[in-house]
């Protein structure tokens, strides 16, 4: 059984026969791979046939890296993610890029070196030798891509699934265990294994088998950003996306965006082409690659203005570099559904190509049918799928294999928000993640008013005694004097219902957590936390009553790196705990005020701040929300900039007036540091021009 499903109910009422032209067109495309890259010819290939990003196609037509990637999918999707999954590519800045084994060499002698262990890998699989495939290097650098290829050669052999992840996943779903360090085609090869041993399989073909697999147990289910993605300016470029399915994207100067990667990557590239005042191109390069590595089943909004839904869409392949376009070659294939068209009552903050949609404003946004395409062709009411947060997940995800999670980061980016977050998910209020503002506090005060979730803040007054047992005043005691009575803790009242309801998972919310003496918070109980020694009993040392922390108890901290960086934590916490950084998220303040775009003002003040003093100094994002969305009048920011950000940074910055100044530059006084008093109006033009100098590139 997973998540309610079982595997074999499922197995029977899977309809087999709706996979048939996926096979056939799998089949077509085997066929055309084996043609233009014969088995037998491996080891004459040439570099030029294997390797993305070559600016001259070679004349006998496109690279095997590119038929495998793009031109394939029907045989299994490896796109996503960056050309460093092909072991070795051809960057734009003109550099070969090669896998850490590879470096040093130059790229015919790496392909020489490359190619040998393929055609070693190939040979290995004909003999049936597989553990041979374990001790090829260099081909571990591209399991995806690596695992395809010996899919399509040898179909008999392994499955089309691809990603480690999602092997191991289905192995573990089968019953079966796999190593993190096994390599995707180890994983894929005992996935087989397992299907074969299972009779509900019994002669279920491979491409059957993988398209149950995804459509009952999906890895990726979870709940993925929304996008609104503006269709050229105004949305020029509707029709064409419309009528061709698919949304694109300018900003093609840079080229194939699978050839990047990281941020910092594509940055330099979009800084050489459009300089910008303060490096403000950050948030741009994560938002094209987050548009690269959109996938199928993803959500979109398409939209004209700030106050107009052109259609919502599903993303129906991956990312694909169109350079015969004459713009906006940056495309990604999507259904269209009309029926979502609208005017919006109010502007939403909408002047980028790119923004994040809440995911409630996108429930009401779907529930819409518009009137005057009642009649049209479009696609059926499609719906989002009930599914966490990927950050609530990865918190999720770190509190089953640590036990205890910390959250870090600078002072208002969303940590304590984050962590209730998690604690609403793991109390089964998941559906409140999507609501408003006072819907989500209603049920967070419902949870903290039950048995399993509770939440504390650490201060430096806060001892043992408040956590596990201690000796305090009887308030109910008779008589003179002060009578001590032993109390039990927070800590301990916890670890006690978690005993008495071993079915269950507790949770305890620890807020500025760094703020406490833990060494002398937690005592004893610190070696309790590690997952291998919960239900390990000790006697504490003051009742001398025995304990321990039951398997079913989490702890999630929070602390702001500001006050202390982790490096200054006990080791022996900081051994206990596994760490999530929690940063400054420009998306979220994707939006503008008169003549300042917000997102990049932020960017350019956090890469000033962390130039100056450090990262962990950086300001959130929740500085410039309001009621959970960005600031969106002048007179917002101007209180929001000299009532919050300049005191926070006056306090980094106290008695170094020329400190401050270099970060704020003109808008503070170079000798007192004393910011500067202007009209609301005034300030978004004057922060404007100090720290931005428009979005870079294309306009939406």
């Amino acid at each position: 059984m997973t998540d309610g499903v079982d595997v074999r109910t499922a197995a029977t009422e899977f309809d087999r026969t709706a996979v048939a032209d996926v096979e056939l067109a799998a089949a077509d495309e085997r066929r055309q791979v084996l043609s233009q890259f014969p088995l037998d010819a491996w080891a004459e290939l040439s570099l030029e046939r294997y390797a993305l990003g070559q600016t001259t196609a070679p004349e006998s037509g496109p690279t095997y890296c590119r038929v495998l990637e793009f031109l394939t999918p029907n045989l299994g999707s490896i796109k996503g993610g960056s050309a460093a999954k092909h072991i070795m590519y051809h960057h734009v800045s003109g550099e070969w890029r090669l896998a850490a084994p590879l470096r040093g060499m130059e790229p015919q002698d790496a392909w020489v070196h490359l190619r040998g262990q393929f055609v070693q890998a190939l040979d290995a699989v004909v003999a049936g030798e597989f553990d041979v495939l374990d001790d090829l290097e260099v081909l571990r650098y591209g399991p995806t891509l690596v695992t395809k290829s010996l899919a399509t050669y040898f179909p008999q052999h392994f499955l089309p699934i691809y990603a480690g992840a999602h092997l191991r996943r289905f192995v573990s779903l089968l019953g079966g265990s796999t190593q993190g360090d096994v390599p995707a085609w180890g994983s894929n090869r005992r996935l087989l294994e397992l299907v074969r041993s299972r009779e509900e399989f019994e002669g279920w073909t491979r491409y059957e088998v993988m398209h149950f697999l995804y459509k009952h147990f999906d890895p990726r289910s979870r709940q993925r950003t929304i996008w609104k993605i503006a269709p050229g300016e105004r949305g020029r470029l509707w029709e064409e996306c419309r009528a061709d399915g698919v949304i694109r994207v300018g900003w093609e100067q840079v080229g194939d965006l699978g050839l990047y990667q990281s941020d910092t990557d594509l940055k330099q590239a979009l800084d050489a082409h459009w300089p910008r005042k303060s490096g403000g191109s950050l948030t741009l390069a994560r938002r094209l690659l987050a548009f690269r590595d959109l996938e199928e089943g993803d959500r979109i909004v398409a939209n004209r203005g700030v106050d107009e839904v052109l259609a919502t869409g599903t993303v129906s392949r991956g990312y694909r570099f169109e350079p015969d376009l004459p713009e906006y070659r940056h495309v990604v294939p999507v259904d269209w559904d009309l029926s979502h068209a609208q005017k919006l009552s109010e502007p939403k903050q909408w002047r980028s190509t790119f923004a994040r949609v809440d995911p409630a404003f996108f429930a009401k946004l779907t529930a819409h049918r518009a009137d005057s395409d009642a009649g049209a062709n479009h696609a059926p009411p499609q719906t989002t799928p009930v599914a966490l947060p990927e950050d609530v997940q990865a918190v999720l995800d770190a509190l089953k294999r640590k036990g205890q999670v910390i959250l870090h980061g600078p002072p208002g980016t969303g940590k304590s928000r984050l962590a209730l977050g998690a604690a609403l998910a793991m109390d089964d209020r998941a559906e409140a993640l999507d609501t408003d503002a006072t819907q989500r506090a209603r049920a967070q005060a419902d949870m903290l008013h039950g048995d399993r979730v509770c939440m504390v803040t650490f201060h430096p007054s806060y001892g043992y005694e408040d956590f596990v047992e201690g000796f305090k005043p009887d308030l109910s005691a008779k008589g003179p004097g002060l009578t001590l009575a032993l109390a039990d803790g927070l800590f301990y009242d916890l670890c006690s219902q978690a005993t008495n309801h071993p079915e269950q998972e507790f949770l305890l919310v620890i807020d500025e957590i760094n703020r406490g003496d833990l060494p002398r918070i937690f005592g004893e109980l610190i070696t309790l936390l590690e997952l291998d020694k919960r239900n390990l009993q000790v006697a504490l040392p003051v009742s001398k009553r025995r304990f321990s922390v039951p398997s079913n108890v989490r702890i999630i901290g929070t602390m702001n790196t500001a006050d202390r960086s982790i490096s200054h934590l006990d080791a022996a916490v900081r051994r206990r705990f596994a760490f999530l950084p929690v940063g400054p998220d420009p998306d979220a303040v994707s939006g503008t005020v008169g003549p300042l775009d917000l997102a990049a003002f932020f960017e350019s003040l956090n890469a000033r701040i962390t130039r100056h003093l450090d990262a962990d100094h950086q300001i959130g994002h929740a500085y410039l929300l309001r009621d959970g969305a960005p600031i969106a009048t002048e007179e917002d920011l101007a209180a929001a900039f000299h009532h919050e950000v300049i005191p926070l940074l006056e306090d980094y910055c106290v008695g170094r007036a020329e400190l401050l100044h270099r970060i704020l530059g003109g808008l503070v006084d170079a000798d007192t540091g004393r910011a500067l008093l202007m009209s609301p109006q005034d300030l978004a033009d004057a922060l404007a021009s100090e720290f931005t100098s428009g979005e870079t590139g294309p306009n939406a």
